[in-house]
């Protein structure tokens, strides 16, 4: 055992050794009747709705070479790694459960885009003129974009993880950023830095950045919708106007650790954990040094000054909006929690959590009251903290309760209906949520059948709010999980991509040996807990009886330690354990947990040695 943190971490042959232990047990058999409840129909159906809308979609918005039907061009604004989002929750609806289609048309659709967007080309944008991908990856932009971009890509692994493509892929992006591929060297391994915002598979921009970096080349944008508001080619680089610090590190390039994380759980090897977090390690060392403040500035020396809060996207961040004049506050350094939370999957150390409550912290001390109601700042700058809000700062709340689970971040977490039905005050809550996610595909069936644009007159961001996939409360509710890139339980949780699941369960069909609950089977997470989880199982087919797959954690990293059945608990001991659902059976199960106990592994569990 090493310890790590607060917690005894499996390593080594151990660690290996307890899954294959569990399953070697017979399957635990549920054999009460269980009437088939409303929401697990629902799921059911959801599931089915889902695939057949992007089905659909695909054949719409996708050309027969897997290609987006879109107005190519380079930007921040409407860019690959937005024609990259066209297909997002696809991959995770099948390692929900969902058909083999979704699966198949996702892998299909990243393939056809790494085609189209190595081939599209810029005239005027120094870095893309010899494509917009180089090696399968974008060439240079910041990773709120590179990101976002990465949705899909960050979690096919829990669908497809012995695919040699993506291992292999896997592999050559990280090392983008580890320091071991020398022709992109993003990252300084000696400083423990990355050298730029703007970087990618031809490394960093070690210049100040141009609003033609950002923008792209000129165009007329006046066929299109524009997400900003733009009405010319002019607005569009005045968005970025003030975008040019972009040299030094800065904590939205911690979100290139999720490519460690997957890397190192498709097999790729003990060094991608080790580099995540080490480069991560070097930046609560930095926040420590910095008043409990993670600074969104590392000059090109590794040093953290006075201008800890400069940067693009960083604490001082308040551009101009052209159409208005009026300054936008758009500090993203809160979205970096993200990578912190992949932290505390990849060791077990709560301390990467503690970072963000300890920031909090200091930001509501330095609350101020404003005509008699207490203010948190949002902001900082060369004159100190600014951008007021009423009430105490909470932005990131929700996801430091659900990773520490401690009793004192709960009023931090705010309050949702999902947490109401956790705690057991709002019943109604999964069928609701379910209904809302099957009203939110047909709305998008409906924006599809009635969109009138063509190929030349849509940008490739357009799509992304008609992909009819929708999967917030199959996250929820089957997983207890987070679905990040569509917060719903807090204002102050923007959206975002290339996030891992975080989630407490996770399921595969051991007879069709894929992820996944299997056909007629449904799942609902009633309760969490620090140690314990409780869920029901239910088989909805009347004839045939299923074996479902429990784990621990999308990536088996929660230790099942036990579980409670029928009034009877047995002995578990590893990341996953079998039920078998008889034919119109259910039942309700009450897990023991150690959190963050096991090594992450996309391994599927019959895979596991």
């Amino acid at each position: 055992m090493m310890r790590i943190g607060r917690r005894a971490f499996v390593t080594g042959a151990a660690a290996l050794a307890l899954p294959a232990q569990a399953r070697t047990r017979a399957p635990l058999v549920a054999s009460t009747p269980m009437p088939p409840p409303r929401w697990a129909v629902l799921q059911r159906q959801l599931l089915a709705a889902n695939e057949a809308a992007c089905v659909d979609f695909y054949k719409q918005y996708v050309d027969r070479r897997d290609r987006l039907r879109v107005f190519e061009r380079w930007g921040a604004n409407d860019g690959p790694d937005d024609a990259a989002e066209a297909t997002n929750d696809w991959f995770l609806l099948h390692a929900l459960g969902g058909g083999e289609r979704i699966r198949d048309l996702a892998a299909r659709f990243w393939e056809g885009h790494l085609r189209q967007f190595a081939a599209a080309r810029t005239i005027d944008v120094p870095i893309a003129r010899r494509g917009m991908y180089h090696r399968e990856f974008p060439v240079q932009m910041d990773w709120q974009h590179n990101a976002e971009g990465l949705t899909s890509f960050n979690v096919m692994g829990l669908s497809m993880p012995r695919d040699t493509a993506l291992r292999a892929r896997t592999a050559r992006y990280a090392d983008f950023y580890t320091g071991r591929d020398r022709s992109a060297p993003n990252y300084d391994p000696k400083l423990r830095m990355m050298r730029s915002l703007m970087n990618g598979s031809r490394g960093p921009m070690l210049r100040p950045a141009t609003p033609l970096d950002w923008a792209g080349d000129p165009f007329d944008p006046t066929p299109f919708h524009m997400e900003h508001g733009e009405t010319n080619y002019q607005e569009t680089l005045d968005h970025y106007a003030e975008y040019g610090d972009v040299v030094g590190d800065n904590p939205l390039n911690l979100q290139s650790t999720t490519l460690g994380l997957n890397a190192y759980a498709l097999g790729g090897g003990e060094r991608f954990r080790r580099w995540a977090l080490d480069y991560l390690d070097a930046w609560v060392e930095r926040a420590a040094r910095n008043g409990d403040v993670l600074p969104s500035h590392v000059r090109p020396d590794g040093t953290v000054g006075k201008d800890w809060w400069a940067g693009v996207y960083g604490w001082g961040f308040s551009p101009r909006v052209p159409q208005t004049g009026v300054r936008e506050d758009r500090n993203r350094v809160p979205r970096s929690i993200t990578a912190f939370m992949g932290a505390l999957l990849m060791s077990g150390d709560q301390r990467y959590i503690d970072l963000w409550r300890r920031q909090n912290a200091r930001i509501n001390a330095a609350a101020r009251i404003i005509d008699g109601v207490s203010h948190a700042p949002t902001m900082y700058g060369a004159d100190g903290w600014y951008g007021w809000k009423p009430g105490p700062y909470r932005t990131n709340g929700f996801e430091i309760w659900y990773m520490s689970q401690r009793a004192e971040d709960r009023a931090t977490a705010g309050d949702h209906p999902w947490i109401g039905f956790l705690e057991g005050r709002d019943p109604t809550y999964a069928e609701r949520a379910i209904e809302a996610d099957l009203k939110r595909v047909a709305d998008r069936v409906a924006l599809r059948e009635g969109d009138t644009t063509t190929p030349q007159t849509r940008l490739a961001d357009w799509p992304i709010g008609i992909n009819p996939a929708s999967v917030t409360s199959l996250v929820q509710l089957m997983t207890g999980g987070l679905h990040i890139a569509r917060p719903p339980w807090s204002k102050t949780s923007p959206p975002q991509g290339g996030v891992p699941l975080h989630c407490r369960l996770r399921y595969f069909d051991p007879a069709a040996r894929r992820a996944g609950v299997p056909p007629q089977v449904a799942a609902l997470v009633h309760s969490l807990s620090d140690n314990a989880t409780e869920v029901t199982l239910v088989n909805l087919d009347p004839q045939t009886a299923r074996n479902i797959i429990v784990q621990g954690g999308a990536y088996g990293e929660h230790r099942i330690d036990s579980l409670t059945i029928d009034g009877r608990t047995v002995a578990a001991g590893g990341r996953d354990v079998t039920v078998r659902l008889e034919a119109g059976c259910g039942v309700r199960l009450r897990l023991a947990m150690t959190r963050y106990a096991l090594r992450p592994t996309l391994s599927f569990p019959w895979d596991r040695v």
